[in-house]
């Protein structure tokens, strides 16, 4: 006995959509971007950080915060940036290139 499968008769080629969608290079551009994007919100209009020296001086040490959210914003870009961007190497590429 056999048995035949039959093919869907409304076949849809797939769409621009789920192919741009579906590239980690894209999401991985998109994070950066809204990364950098809440470090300009937060250099606008986030507080500073304040110290207060005591011992009756009273001098005080003021430091924007979009600094320590640049800081990590960096840190963070670093790590998506060698995740989405990073290419796939394997034996057969270094052959081909003559490289040992």
């Amino acid at each position: 006995m056999s048995s035949v499968m039959e093919t869907p008769a409304s076949t849809k080629p797939p769409s621009v959509w789920s192919g741009l969608l579906s590239l980690p290079e894209l999401w991985g551009a998109i994070a950066i971007a809204f990364m950098w994007m809440a470090v300009l919100f937060a250099c606008i209009d986030g507080g500073d950080f304040v110290s207060v020296n005591g011992g009756g001086t009273a001098q005080t040490t003021t430091v924007p915060s979009g600094i320590f959210v640049a800081f990590f914003a960096s840190l963070a870009t670093i790590a998506v940036a060698r995740r989405a961007f990073r290419r796939e190497t394997g034996a057969s590429d270094h052959s081909d290139s003559g490289v040992n």
